[in-house]
């Protein structure tokens, strides 16, 4: 009777330490892995993105690799697929998002603005309002560059390895839009 008493206790241990893992944050989830050009990737982290002084929340952003590290430079420099989801928990004008990208790129790359510009701007293009609810999807893909759907959607490609590093290096270079957002990302608390 004991022994059966323990292996009850052992599994529900084990299914709450697997509850544990799951990607959820302020509300959101995320699965804990997902495909990506036939790649198994693996959370790496949340983090949620506040604005303002008063701490409004945006979006809880979702980083997966296919090796997990809380390295921002290795992550930034692998040649191997990743991924980062935003997920809105507010909503965002055109113009809002077409600012944070232009805002983010010049902390991310700023000695790179003038090569990067059209790639930029190719991205601002394609930036509609988002609705609370709605997800940004970025897949880097190694030599080919960054896959943007919006909801699913796949609205464009921008090209180039340097345009994907800048662009990870939004959230993971060393002036990220908010250090507990990439804190999180990189595998801490999401807060």
């Amino acid at each position: 009777m004991r022994y059966r008493v323990w292996c009850a206790i052992a599994i529900l241990a084990l299914a709450r330490a697997g509850a544990a893992r799951a990607g959820e944050c302020d509300g959101v989830s995320f699965p804990d892995h997902i495909t990506v050009q036939g790649q198994d990737l693996t959370l790496n982290g949340l983090g949620l993105r506040k604005a303002t002084w008063f701490g409004i929340k945006v979006y809880v952003g979702a980083l997966y690799l296919k090796h997990p590290s809380r390295n921002a430079a290795a992550i930034l420099n692998t040649e191997e697929p990743s991924e980062i989801v935003l997920q809105f928990v507010r909503s965002v004008s055109a113009g809002e998002l077409r600012g944070a990208w232009r805002d983010g790129f010049a902390h991310s790359a700023p000695g790179e603005l003038a090569r990067l510009r059209s790639r930029i701007e190719q991205v601002n293009g394609w930036m509609k309002g988002v609705k609370s609810g709605e997800r940004m999807v970025f897949v880097r893909i190694p030599g080919q560059g960054i896959r943007y759907f919006l909801d699913g959607t796949l609205e464009g490609t921008i090209k180039g390895e340097d345009f994907a590093k800048a662009f990870l290096g939004i959230w993971l270079g060393p002036n990220p839009p908010g250090r507990r957002l990439k804190a999180g990302l990189l595998g801490g608390k999401c807060e």
